[in-house]
């Protein structure tokens, strides 16, 4: 992280000039997220990640001009500080520098500034952050002073917030709308690169400060497996595309909130890193994909079978091997019941994905650039097909920096 402050200096010149000179904010973005790339694969990844978001914005003329280019280059910093920090306020810090550049961005539209459903957005997001840094400082204190009727109220404000951010069920009342009526490219960014941070810092703030009890994981469970129902059920109920996705990221948020369970079971805990980063990278990838489908009203078929097969977990792409990683943790700590829910939850996705991969049906030719981004979410999707081992060292190398200091 050697070059944290040049990466930030050149975020804040470029966005500046961007104002005047749309692509300065998009050569900003790319030179300080290169600068934030080390050697781990799985920052590679999150870095593709935000160079398809930064793509994608090209596919609109939105009134942020060439600052949106710096506020998603601003998240993938966030992130790559997210992923090393051991200090607790540099890490909530960088949960609210992740959160705030979203809310710009979902009022980004080609035509106007969707004013409503940012606002909505916006207060969902304040309402997430208070809960989430209430909560994650109340962790720290009560597993300081041993006190574990404060801790367990810390706990549950921490992971509200965190349900909120992310759009878990059953708080995940703005999810649907936001999807449904913002502009599909800024709703792929907040599907995609915006969704890391909350998960990195959570995972952290859990493993150190965890003090036992059965009810912590039992609560995380029980959010988990309604977030997976409730997503399914209102992906199976719907038909537009949009509402599809946003559901299934609903569900989605729950096979990942799953794996904070196993962060309380600290020999198991790099798997469950593994298999969260896996389908966060799934989600990203495919949100991005079909995201950019919806925006040019096409979908190439083979990419959308690939991006459809990857989300259902059909070995050996990508949504396989991570839900795969996820079991596997669930059953290492013994909690058989939460990954018994996963597989019935897995199983209910398999007709709304079908259903996309017939709304999609190549309805016109679309931008070249639409057509390579989708072909390249698609194409990453397949890169498991070789058993990503990459995943777990990565994991192993990343519990070095889990714990934080002074807890």
């Amino acid at each position: 992280m050697q070059f944290a402050i040049p990466a930030v200096l050149i975020l804040a010149l470029s966005g500046a000039f961007s104002l005047r000179f749309k692509y300065v904010g998009f050569a900003g973005a790319l030179v300080a997220s290169a600068l934030m790339v080390v050697n781990n694969p799985l920052l590679l990844m999150v870095f593709v990640i935000a160079l398809l978001n930064l793509a994608s914005l090209d596919l609109m003329k939105g009134f942020l001009r060439g600052v949106d280019y710096t506020l998603v280059g601003l998240i993938f910093v966030s992130t790559s500080f997210a992923f090393y920090s051991q200090s607790l306020a540099f890490l909530l810090t960088m949960f609210v520098v992740a959160s705030v550049p979203t809310y710009m961005l979902v009022m980004a539209s080609d035509k106007e500034i969707r004013m409503e459903v940012g606002i909505k957005y916006i207060t969902f997001m304040v309402v997430a952050t208070i809960l989430f840094m209430i909560g994650a400082i109340l962790m720290v204190h009560a597993s300081a002073t041993s006190s574990m009727g404060l801790y367990y109220l810390a706990f549950t404000m921490l992971l509200l917030g965190l349900a909120i951010e992310v759009g878990a069920g059953p708080f995940h009342e703005w999810v649907p709308d936001v999807f449904d009526s913002a502009d599909p490219i800024p709703v792929s960014v907040i599907a995609s690169i915006a969704k890391f941070v909350p998960f990195v810092v959570a995972f952290k703030i859990i493993s150190s400060t965890y003090m036992g009890g059965d009810v912590l994981i039992l609560i995380t469970g029980i959010i988990a497996v309604a977030s997976m129902f409730i997503g399914n059920i209102g992906a199976l109920t719907s038909s537009k595309p949009s509402r599809i996705l946003a559901y299934s990221t609903v569900a989605n948020m729950g096979y990942i909130i799953s794996t904070l369970a196993v962060a309380l079971y600290t020999e198991y805990v790099y798997i469950a890193f593994a298999g969260a980063m896996l389908l966060l990278l799934t989600n990203s990838l495919g949100k991005i994909g079909f995201f950019v489908g919806i925006k040019e009203d096409a979908m190439p078929k083979i990419e959308t079978y690939i991006l459809s097969l990857s989300f259902i977990g059909i070995p050996p792409l990508m949504g396989f091997w991570g839900k795969l990683y996820v079991l596997a943790s669930l059953v290492y700590a013994n909690l058989v019941w939460i990954a018994f829910f996963l597989v019935i939850n897995s199983a209910m996705s398999v007709p709304y994905y079908i259903r996309l991969i017939r709304i999609f049906e190549d309805k016109k030719d679309f931008r070249k650039l639409a057509g390579y981004l989708v072909t390249v979410t698609a194409v990453l999707m397949l890169i498991t097909v070789v058993p990503p081992n990459w995943i777990i060292e990565s994991s192993r190398i990343l519990m070095k920096y889990l714990a934080i200091g002074g807890v």
